[in-house]
């Protein structure tokens, strides 16, 4: 056996002894020898006999593998057969829901390779012309019975009830000429389109492969007995999941959600679990499998309302699972959360009320090509699914704030630093209303300067990202709302050209070279075109750059802006001037940034969240730090806390100071760190964490 593989064989094996022997050790009170961990290799003769009886649980993820993945698996297997004579491949392993001796398996892990491998025999069978070597494969497909031994003719396979008699009419009994004439869009679900694509694959490759039928035998018989799989079984459920947890936690190929959703439907009573199953993959097909990871990756920002630290199944069981029951899980924020990714993803918002706004709105924010503002959404909109006047207020103000952090060009920690105080504040205020509104998410004095400032600059220096929303945004603001911002060409031109002839006319009207560069990269002098740029005509006179570049056949644009550039006679400085004040104007009243006295006073409190915790302090007269009531601690503790931050919380907690997580009155701390690491229940410098909800540090801001 190859030596990489061996190793990987070796570290699978060693796993399951390690995982048997220290949980073995920790509960072996209440443990009996038939919960025993078992692993052991096998030839794939071997996994496809009466050995086993592979069942796949409804609750297990529908057949997913596409024709990529299906692919590399013959690819490699081809190239492995091609160029070693002697040696052994390995496959991976699988985990088993299985008591000794008995062939009925529950599969919690490997669905995916034994349905592959399932559908390779059968197109292999397929691909001999001799009739003794078809049954030979199909006996792989399907159990022929021993009457004498008790063995029932039978699948070998059993998938999920949706698919199993779609997967035994036409790959275990091997009838692909039928599957081929299927068209995919007439099948009930993704995973028997996934099996006909992957079949068509299969098929052509094998053909490809093997010219002759005798190399086709020759790899027949290497998969069957060169071929080796680990199966990891254990008739206990609860240890079964353990080991698929472990195993996959390490590096191999499933999203979290997978596992998560084997520890959710685990722990629910056995007569629940069908239901809840069949709500979880309602959910899955709505949105597809990465965005149903992306909901369990904003669900979790929503409840540790902090940047993610360590992988997202550790941080939703320690965050989400371990304060939540299942049902209330699945029901209270998977369902609702779900369908709202959908409609924000999508802007498909629906109501009687504001729906057409709300999703023009809803266009702009996934413009912003970052999704970091998801979390606070998708919680308002489950929040408030009935008040459409109140959603309608908030996605317009949620589109103001992921704007102003695309255009200042602010980082994604910085993004979601910023986006977790309106999550903070939607919890400590959940009867918000329009009458009372979110505070968090109205910009403060110094975002809007900031934002102002950056509108007003250079904006053609920027990235082609956030130059172009930019532009799109502005020319949306002046147009009745009929341009598209879709079209594959996007450009952005200069009307006074960057490198002007100096012959030309363009430098008798701007002859001063400093104002030339002073105005030639803000946006007064910047135009959208639905065409590639033209170097030659980039430097046209204004006339005919007019004429030849920015007009369409008809004399017109398709964008408002370019429109307004046509109909003006010379492109002289004070022109430029008078265009950019109008513009920053159409920015101010759109995104209203004017700065009042409300937004001009800035408060002395500081904010920290983080680790499910959230509190509010202030520095007093002597430069103590004080942190208000009601401001909450996390409920736990990492490893690695100081043995005085630790002491500090048992003290606070035993003298009254906190209650149930919650601090009761205002406690004043000699030092700003030490008050930042009793919330969150771990080392923390406070002059870097404590900040205003901008994201200004105390270090920052002159403490």
């Amino acid at each position: 056996m190859p030596l990489f593989h061996g190793i990987i064989k070796s570290i699978i094996l060693q796993r399951i002894v390690v995982i048997g022997d220290s949980w073995g050790k920790r509960e072996e009170a209440k443990r009996n020898m038939s919960n025993k961990i078992k692993g052991n290799e096998y030839t794939l003769s071997k996994i496809f006999s009466s050995d086993f009886e592979y069942h796949i649980p409804g609750y297990q993820r529908p057949y997913a593998w596409t024709t990529a993945e299906t692919g590399i698996l013959f690819d490699d297997l081809y190239d492995f057969f091609q160029k070693e004579s002697v040696d052994d491949y390995f496959l991976g392993s699988i985990v088993l829901i299985k008591e000794e001796d008995k062939p009925y398996a529950e599969v919690i892990d490997g669905q995916q390779r034994l349905t592959t491998l399932s559908i390779l025999f059968s197109a292999i069978g397929n691909a001999f012309t001799a009739e003794k070597y078809k049954n030979i494969c199909k006996k792989y497909l399907q159990e022929d019975g021993n009457e004498l031994e008790e063995i029932p003719a039978q699948p070998r396979i059993f998938l999920r009830a949706w698919d199993q008699d779609f997967f035994y009419k036409y790959i275990q009994n091997m009838q692909l000429k039928d599957l081929m004439c299927k068209d995919p869009m007439t099948l009930s679900t993704e995973s028997q389109r996934h099996i006909l694509a992957n079949c068509k694959v299969l098929c052509e490759k094998i053909a490809d492969a093997f010219a002759e039928e005798e190399e086709l035998l020759k790899f027949c018989k290497f998969l069957l007995n060169r071929c080796f799989l680990v199966a990891v079984s254990t008739s206990n459920q609860e240890s079964a999941f353990r080991v698929f947890s472990v195993m996959n936690s390490r590096g191999l190929d499933l999203l979290p959600t997978d596992i998560i959703k084997s520890k959710t439907i685990g722990r629910l009573p056995i007569d629940k679990q069908e239901a809840y199953t069949e709500k979880w993959e309602k959910l899955e097909n709505s949105v597809g499998r990465e965005g149903f990871n992306e909901v369990f990756t904003h669900t979790r920002t929503i409840f540790s309302k902090e940047r993610p630290r360590t992988n997202l199944l550790k941080e939703f069981e320690e965050y989400v699972m371990s304060t939540t029951e299942p049902r209330v899980l699945i029901d209270s924020y998977l369902i609702p959360y779900t369908n709202a990714y959908e409609q924000l993803t999508n802007c498909t918002f629906a109501s009687t009320k504001n729906a057409d706004e709300i999703n023009y709105f809803l266009y702009w924010l996934n413009k912003t090509n970052n999704y970091d503002w998801m979390p606070p959404a998708i919680k308002f909109m489950a929040d408030h699914i009935d008040d459409s006047d109140y959603i309608l207020w908030f996605i317009r103000k949620l589109e103001r704030l992921a704007s102003y952090l695309l255009v200042t060009s602010q980082d994604v920690n910085h993004r979601m630093d910023r986006y977790k105080w309106i999550l903070v504040e939607m919890d400590s205020n959940p009867h918000s209303s329009l009458v009372d509104p979110l505070k968090s998410i109205e910009l403060t004095g110094w975002e809007k300067q900031k934002f102002a400032d950056a509108l007003a600059g250079e904006i053609y220096p920027m990235t082609a990202q956030r130059r172009n929303y930019i532009i799109q945004r502005l020319d949306s603001f002046v147009s009745d709302g009929a341009a598209a911002y879709n079209s594959k060409i996007f450009t952005i031109e200069h009307v006074l050209p960057q490198h002007p002839a100096k012959d030309s006319e363009w430098m008798n009207l701007w002859p001063n070279e400093e104002e030339q560069k002073y105005w030639l990269n803000r946006i007064a002098n910047l135009v959208p075109l639905s065409r590639r740029h033209n170097s030659e005509a980039q430097n046209f006179d204004f006339s005919k750059k007019k004429d030849k570049y920015f007009s369409s056949k008809s004399g017109t644009s398709s964008y408002t802006l370019t429109t307004q550039v046509l109909s003006i006679g010379s492109w002289t400085p004070d022109v430029v001037k008078e265009r950019q004040k109008n513009i920053e104007k159409v920015f101010a009243d759109k995104w209203e940034l004017s700065i009042d006295e409300n937004s001009a006073t800035e408060d002395n409190t500081y904010e920290l969240a983080g680790r499910g915790a959230s509190a509010v302090g202030y520095f007093s007269s002597s430069e103590a730090f004080v942190v208000l009531k009601g401001s909450k601690i996390s409920t736990n503790e990492t490893e690695g806390i100081p043995t005085n931050i630790s002491d500090k919380r048992k003290d606070l907690i035993s003298c009254g100071v906190i209650s149930d997580f919650c601090f009761v009155r205002d406690y004043e701390f000699s030092s700003v760190s030490t008050a930042a690491a009793v919330i969150l229940g771990r080392s923390s410098n406070g002059r870097k964490e404590w900040t205003k909800i901008d994201g200004r540090t105390v270090a920052q801001t002159g403490h």
